[in-house]
């Protein structure tokens, strides 16, 4: 995790705006409980805590975490930021607590049990993750945290997708796949 503390003291992945699909989809929300899985320096935690939702995110980076807990104070808002290495299982999503989970660039594939189950039945997965793409001007990444087409959607299968798409996100390199599924039973 250094490598990410380090990314963050430098001013590295520390955007405000959130995934312009997760603004859109919560403008038409109910605020409810989330959870921001690997929240980095916590956009989407404090987006949703701003708009009234009671907000956990979890990140193994110290630096994250503390930029969340900053940034948030900093805006008045209360998010419940937490250091945990998920890769290790140091935080567990627990069955049926939240009605909305958001993943944004971060591949866990064994995760996704958790994630459907974390889900109350009518709550939402936003998740945008990484393809493997082939685009020459793509920077190279470790091909285990990057989706094969069509992977996301597998995932959610039997949850009604409310979108789903697969392509380049303005501002990457890289393609994504994005979704935002419900989860109905």
């Amino acid at each position: 995790m250094a490598d990410w503390d380090e990314r963050y003291s430098r001013g590295e992945h520390t955007i405000n705006e959130p995934l312009p699909l997760l603004a859109r989809v919560v403008e038409t929300l109910a605020p409810g409980r989330a959870l921001d899985v690997a929240c980095g320096a916590g956009r989407h935690a404090i987006f949703l805590a701003e708009r009234g939702w009671q907000v956990t995110a979890v990140d193994a980076s110290r630096v994250g975490i503390e930029l969340t807990k900053t940034r948030a104070r900093e805006r008045g808002v209360s998010v419940d930021a937490r250091v945990a290495d998920l890769e290790r299982g140091e935080f567990v999503i627990e069955p049926e607590s939240y009605d909305l989970i958001c993943i944004c660039h971060y591949l866990q594939r064994d995760l996704f049990p958790q994630i459907r189950a974390g889900v109350r039945v009518g709550g939402l997965v936003i998740a945008s993750v990484h393809m493997v793409d082939g685009a020459p001007d793509a920077k190279p990444m470790n091909p285990a945290f990057l989706l094969h087409p069509g992977e996301l959607r597998a995932e959610f299968r039997g949850w009604e997708m409310l979108h789903d798409d697969e392509g380049r996100e303005s501002g990457h390199q890289r393609a994504s796949a994005e979704i935002v599924a419900r989860r109905i039973s």
